[in-house]
């Protein structure tokens, strides 16, 4: 498969914690604003079961961005683990200090997912991946 021109982004979206959150709310934002023309939501859940559309079209990838949200990097090592090399590796609680919160345990509670980010945290966090697909 040829290089596709278009961006992968490859998020934690992990529901545990606000930063896992974060990355998701965030990366569609930032998908969203560049186009899907330019960059695509990767399944990275895929990767495991090594799901061969999803292996063509991370080959066929320009770059690919890895968010994760916490200093765990789950997203980044899974995708290092399949043989890929992220273009960027953005950890939200590293590069926009966002400070990882438990939501498993009910504490604090919060009603729905978009209130475990804040619009500011959010908006940090959609202003990194952008940076990321649009140097």
């Amino acid at each position: 498969m040829e290089k596709s021109g278009k961006d992968v982004v490859l998020a934690c979206f992990g529901g545990f914690s606000n930063t896992g959150i974060a990355t998701a709310l965030a990366s569609m934002d930032a998908v969203s604003q560049v186009g899907l023309g330019k960059a695509n939501i990767g399944c990275l859940s895929g990767m495991p079961l090594e799901t061969e559309s999803i292996k063509a079209k991370l080959d066929a990838a320009r770059r690919i961005i890895v968010v994760d949200g916490c200093p765990v990097e789950c997203a980044k090592k899974l995708v290092e683990r399949h043989g890929y090399k992220p273009y960027k590796a953005i950890v939200l609680a590293r590069d926009i200090g966002m400070k990882k919160v438990s939501l498993y345990d009910g504490q604090p509670a919060v009603a729905g997912v978009a209130e475990a980010v804040t619009p500011e945290e959010r908006t940090k966090a959609k202003e990194i991946i952008v940076r990321a697909l649009t140097e």
